[in-house]
């Protein structure tokens, strides 16, 4: 690992004269220093995006696919080394920061498959006596230059979901890394550069919010494409305004266990959906509500399973949970934990800080308006509740602001439908838990929880324009 990451300002590297280290959650230790752009590294690197939109814009198919295949298989290779580069700057776990990679890999080859099928209608128009022999012909143009944002819990995957789709639809991109984890992203500037992405298409640029948001501000800049807190995307979204703008935000996702379900399973995969990467996921099952019928049974073999997670360093294969992302966040998640206990919360299992970790811990007896409840918790805290019907289940997880994914435990599929027609969030995730997804679905929320959708092809959508050729052939 370099002891110095300089900025990538439109494919190359250039070093600043200020600094910060990023330092690793699990022991405080600093892992390396990164380059911190200014106002002027902004304006460079606007100037780059700006006069490559032409020649990104003109790649064939067969070249941006070619690109992006490149990148995933590099990724692959290197597994081990981002892997562990992942672990050192945000604290996940190394097996699932393995996994990660894995996942970014994916996320490039269905990209390439995408740049290959881009594509158009060809619709015949001739619906009254005037449009006789005339046919239309559509096709997707890219937009031009794209504003990536990424938070800390994702370094590497979800800056690939900004920067695959932006490629193959043949659009320069800058990314702002998040200020805690920017070593992902600048090594996977490095594999794409070394994959053949012309000068100009890409930008990695670790800044401030400031900076960051001044860089949206200016018109070059075509499309917004964020990943982070509720309240800074809505704000960007309107420093956006007039351009096109794709919103990942946060949730307190919900699980509903209907008494006919296979339990093992449910409980097997709530523990994963609550616990993985301690918590910090914006689908990760914060609400749970079982019904009456099997709520006990859930219980006993719920919350013995929770305790039963090993805290520890995370760089040890045995250990599956990590610490916090930083201190603010492990006083917020006392502060709420503690003020839910006072109101009349009751504590099964964890519930303390330990050092740079918070315990897993469930909460019963919650009520809809305690922060561990209404809001997104972001950490190793879930809450069960008992339900009289399943309909009242999916009432509950309606309750929110938010509405990114749900998760549904069924063996009725009139239930299973019933939820899929009935819950307010951008996916219904039946016989899984809400951290459910995969890389080409589309992916997103409604109401605080986003705007637009992410996966691939739908981000290729969002980052392009369509586009009517109406030919008259008479």
């Amino acid at each position: 690992m370099k002891a110095l990451y300089p900025l990538l300002i439109g494919g190359k590297w250039e070093e600043s004269d200020s600094h910060f280290e990023v330092v690793n959650p699990f022991n405080n230790q600093p892992v390396a220093k990164v380059c911190r752009a200014s106002g002027s590294h902004a304006e460079r690197t606007l100037t780059a995006a700006h006069d490559a939109r032409a020649l990104i814009g003109a790649l064939p198919s067969y070249k941006k696919a070619e690109i992006l295949q490149k990148t995933s298989a590099m990724l692959l290779q290197r597994r081990e080394d981002l892997a562990r580069t992942i672990t050192l700057e945000n604290g996940k776990p190394i097996n699932e920061a393995r996994t990660e990679v894995d996942r970014s890999a994916l996320t490039f080859r269905i990209a390439s498959e995408e740049a290959s099928r881009l594509g158009g209608e060809f619709i015949g128009l001739d619906r009254n006596r005037f449009s006789e022999g005339r046919w239309g012909i559509t096709r997707r143009f890219p937009c031009g230059p794209v504003l990536g944002i990424t938070p800390f819990n994702f370094p590497l995957n979800l800056v690939a979901h900004k920067i695959a789709p932006a490629i193959a639809s043949g659009n320069p991109i800058i990314l702002k890394p998040a200020t805690k984890t920017p070593l992902s992203a600048l090594r996977l500037g490095e594999i794409i550069v070394e994959s053949g992405l012309p000068e100009g298409g890409l930008s990695v640029l670790p800044c401030d919010g400031k900076t960051a948001e001044s860089i949206l501000a200016d018109q070059r800049i075509k499309v917004l494409s964020f990943t982070g807190s509720a309240s800074v995307g809505w704000h960007l979204r309107e420093v956006a305004r007039n351009r096109k703008t794709i919103l990942e935000l946060g949730g307190n996702a919900g699980v509903v266990i209907d008494r006919e379900c296979d339990l093992e399973y449910a409980v097997d995969r709530c523990v994963a959906g609550a616990f993985s990467y301690a918590g910090q996921v914006c689908i990760s099952v914060q609400r749970i509500y079982v019904h009456k019928d099997v709520y006990d049974i859930f219980l006993e073999m719920f919350v013995p399973r929770v305790s039963a997670l090993k805290m520890g360093d995370p760089l040890d294969e045995a250990n599956q949970l990590g610490p916090m992302i930083d201190e603010d966040n492990l006083k917020r998640v006392e502060s709420w934990v503690n003020e839910a206990k006072t109101a009349g919360a009751k504590i099964a299992a964890g519930g303390r800080r330990n050092g740079n970790f918070y315990e897993p811990t469930v909460l019963l007896d919650t009520t809809p308006q305690m922060k561990v409840s209404c809001m997104e918790v972001f950490a190793p805290v879930a809450t069960i509740a008992k339900i009289e019907e399943f309909g009242e289940g999916l009432r509950l997880v309606n309750d929110s602001v938010y509405g990114l994914q749900a998760g549904i435990f069924t063996n009725n599929l009139k239930n299973a439908f019933a939820a899929f027609e009935t819950l307010e969030v951008g996916g219904v995730i039946v016989n899984d838990v809400p951290a459910y997804r995969v890389d080409h679905m589309p992916y997103g929320g409604v109401k605080m929880s986003g705007f637009g959708r992410e996966g691939l092809k739908y981000s290729i959508e969002e980052m392009t324009e369509l586009r009517l050729m109406a030919l008259n052939i008479r």
